[in-house]
């Protein structure tokens, strides 16, 4: 029997197997000699017998049960970060061979874990030589860019080119940085740090970034919300996903558009809402607007490199929220960001 392997059960069994032949042997000889008050030697012996079984048995389990709390301990500090925790199985048994088990399971995920930080690492340094190589001769073209303009004030060909240059230089810039942030956050090299932030303020900040494109363009920015709503969240992150979205209402509403962002607190939730009167987004694309680099067959935005909405989605998403949006032709679009209210155990 392989229960029998464990040198603790084996010793059990072998307790309870003499108690018990001490037992008949006591009792056989009490009647066959006729003792007197056999009876009463056969009960005392069966008590005898019956508090020896149950000492064995208590402290058999009573040393099991600190095995398991070793075991439950080490667990635990395993998933609270010690990768060095492990199991004590040097002993015979099927509940050692789970323990041996568990250990080679741990052993397997710190070798994950490893494999994955140089992965990390090896994405973080090619991300930052890559952004470096990439800035440089962007800034080094904008300023040649900002002297052919200067030079090129009389004459007006070589001007607008120049201008149309510098559009293109500041769509490519775009791009890069976007581009950037999404091979961050994909590659895990970016931590979210939150802290309660109130959303009034950040929405202050939302108002003065957009207040002259929006006087340019001749269109609304409203906000509604409760001053008091707080956010737990990456402050510049999360500044970051929500002008990504207010740009793209922007881009896709005419003259005299409105575009009013409102937040709310339910029981369990903290909503924020960007809503325009847009000209609304094709059913055709809904399902694909949050796609890297999806371009609608319908849009009139030729600028657009479709990075903006997928970018907010991923930092929304890394705060543990979600997006949403409904829109309706003709009549507009509204993004809706759910972010859980986190409970107190």
């Amino acid at each position: 029997m392989r229960i029998l392997v464990n040198n603790k059960i084996k010793r059990l069994f072998s307790c309870v197997l003499i108690f018990f032949i001490l037992f008949t042997a006591t009792s056989v000889i009490c009647v066959s000699l006729r003792v007197h008050y056999a009876a009463y030697c056969v009960l005392l012996s069966s008590l005898a017998m019956g508090i020896a079984v149950f000492a064995s048995m208590y402290l058999y389990f009573r040393d099991q049960n600190k095995i398991m709390e070793d075991a439950v301990s080490q667990i635990k500090d395993y998933i609270s970060g010690d990768r060095n925790a492990r199991i004590e199985c040097d002993d015979e048994g099927e509940l050692y061979r789970l323990f041996h088990e568990v250990n080679s399971l741990v052993s397997i995920l710190n070798a994950q874990a490893e494999n994955e930080g140089r992965s990390k690492k090896f994405m973080k340094d090619t991300i930052s030589n890559i952004s470096h190589q990439l800035k440089t001769p962007l800034a080094a073209l904008n300023i040649y860019n900002g002297i052919m303009q200067e030079e090129a004030k009389d004459t007006p060909t070589i001007h607008e080119f120049t201008e149309l240059s510098e559009q293109e230089l500041d769509r490519i810039e775009t791009l890069v940085q976007n581009l950037l942030k999404i091979a961050k956050l994909d590659a895990g090299t970016i931590v979210i740090e939150k802290n309660v932030e109130n959303i009034a303020e950040m929405m202050a900040y939302i108002e003065r970034h957009f207040a002259y494109r929006a006087e340019q363009e001749k269109k609304t920015l409203s906000f509604s919300g409760d001053d008091a709503i707080t956010l737990s969240c990456d402050q510049n992150w999360m500044l970051e996903a929500i002008s990504n979205i207010v740009k793209n209402a922007f881009d896709h509403t005419k003259e005299g558009a409105e575009i009013h962002i409102e937040w709310r607190k339910f029981a369990s939730v903290v909503q924020i809402v960007v809503r325009d009167n847009g000209c609304g987004i094709h059913p055709e694309d809904l399902p694909h607007i949050f796609k890297r680099f999806y371009r609608s067959r319908f849009s009139k935005d030729k600028q657009g490199i479709g990075l903006g909405l997928p970018l907010a989605k991923a930092i929304i998403e890394a705060h543990n929220g979600t997006i949403e949006v409904d829109s309706e032709l003709g009549v507009g679009t509204t993004f809706t960001m759910n972010f859980l209210i986190p409970t107190k155990l």
